[in-house]
């Protein structure tokens, strides 16, 4: 099966998760239903206005956000998720800190990506590296 789940988004200086935000998620617990043997980390981004200490660890509320999330609404065991804030560190585009940028262009920074981590098979776990 093909299946895409596209950048969960969040407004500036926010890490509450947005009703185009849920929607993806609800897509990755569907995943995550379908093939009970997928681990995935949620990876979050902010932009780079402002500190950096500050970034991350909004960066990480947002991850926490969005596992809270599907914890809560898919019944999806914590021990499959993982929450991981990145702070400003990997900018999708050219907006780091002293670079004029649209807000459009700021906020395609701010994201959580999903990447799977593990799966089991036959209920051995395999971790990917």
């Amino acid at each position: 099966d093909i299946f895409k789940v596209e950048n969960i988004l969040y407004d500036f200086n926010k890490a509450n998760i947005r009703p185009d935000a849920a929607k993806e998620l609800d897509k990755l617990i569907q995943l995550l239903t379908d093939n009970a043997g997928i681990s995935v980390e949620l990876g979050s981004h902010t932009d780079s206005r402002a500190g950096a200490d500050y970034n991350l660890s909004l960066s990480q509320k947002r991850a926490e956000a969005a596992v809270e999330y599907i914890v809560n609404h898919g019944k999806i065991a914590q021990t499959r998720i993982s929450a991981k804030g990145y702070g400003e560190s990997q900018l999708i585009n050219k907006c780091a800190d002293g670079i004029t940028c649209s807000e459009v262009e700021h906020a395609a920074n701010r994201r959580t990506e999903i990447k799977i981590t593990g799966y089991a098979v036959n209920g051995v776990p395999i971790d990917i590296k």
